[in-house]
């Protein structure tokens, strides 16, 4: 496991983002003419929600279905559980030996968070995404199998004193957790000032509550880019390919040389879940 990744990474404040369907009126309505970038979520005049699958320069979602597709509100149809690219079969598939608490169910109730997430371009774009956010966060947990940073000796490692809120919840409370193995106090404080949940003092949420967990790894993924120059988001959607997206978790110790065996281990994982997707893997798979 990769715990090490997280420490270079600088802080990214986002605004919290609650995971479940949100009222219809809290998105922005939609403007004909107006430029509309992939992922964003307008209401329209039917007073439904839509989200831009393709930038747009402000065609109409109802009648545009290949750049806009209906999206959750109100608690309706169209969530983003509902169109995960992964069904719990597949998922089962890729990780037979899991622990029960990386459950699907607590991955689909994390993506509302990330509504982009495997839910940005193409049917293929999508699938691509999917598999490799699970296949990097497969290679940090074992497959699934481990919640926490294996070496204890580790833990009280990651306190960074010189931040000025410190580490309220101990100075070993900051070890790796969850499925991408986040670790350091001012992860944990960014990522929850992003998701608007207490980590900082409340770091063993991540390894307590599922869906809290995949939020985590869905926080890095989205909107960190750790010691490559994109986040794994933009690596997988803007076509860099699957090796910015090992270089972006843990490129400081595996890429250019550094552990081939490593590199090697995340595209074999990727290549498998991009076969039972049904979807091709595409280039540049190394770093």
């Amino acid at each position: 496991m990769a715990t090490l990744a997280l420490a270079g990474t600088a802080p990214v404040l986002l605004p919290a983002t609650n995971a479940s369907a949100a009222a219809c009126s809290s998105y922005p309505n939609w403007t004909a003419g107006k430029s509309y970038a992939a992922g964003d979520i307008v209401r329209y005049t039917d007073g439904k929600a839509y989200i831009a699958e393709h930038a747009n320069p402000g065609y109409d979602p109802v009648v545009s279905t290949w750049y806009w597709e209906p999206y959750a509100c109100d608690n309706g149809p169209g969530t983003p559980n509902a169109r995960f690219v992964v069904t719990e079969a597949q998922f089962n598939q890729m990780f037979p030996n899991r622990n029960s608490f990386y459950s699907y169910s607590g991955l689909t109730a994390a993506l509302g968070a990330y509504p982009g997430f495997a839910n940005t371009g193409g049917d293929t774009v999508k699938k691509q995404e999917a598999a490799a956010f699970l296949a990097n966060v497969g290679h940090e947990t074992g497959g699934l199998v481990h919640v926490v940073e294996q070496n204890t000796a580790n833990y009280p490692h990651y306190c960074d004193w010189s931040r000025p809120y410190g580490c309220p919840a101990g100075q070993a409370a900051y070890y790796g957790r969850g499925p991408i193995q986040l670790s350091w106090n001012f992860n944990y404080k960014a990522a929850g000032d992003a998701l608007g949940i207490d980590l900082l003092n409340n770091p063993w949420l991540v390894q307590n509550d599922s869906a809290v967990a995949w939020k985590t790894a869905l926080w890095y993924w989205n909107t960190q880019t750790g010691p490559g120059s994109m986040t794994p988001h933009n690596a997988m959607v803007n076509g860099a390919g699957f090796g910015q997206t090992i270089r972006s978790i843990n490129g400081s110790l595996e890429c250019d040389g550094k552990n081939p065996a490593q590199v090697q281990s995340r595209v074999t994982n990727y290549q498998r879940f991009t076969q039972i997707l049904g979807t091709s893997p595409g280039g540049n798979l190394y770093c």
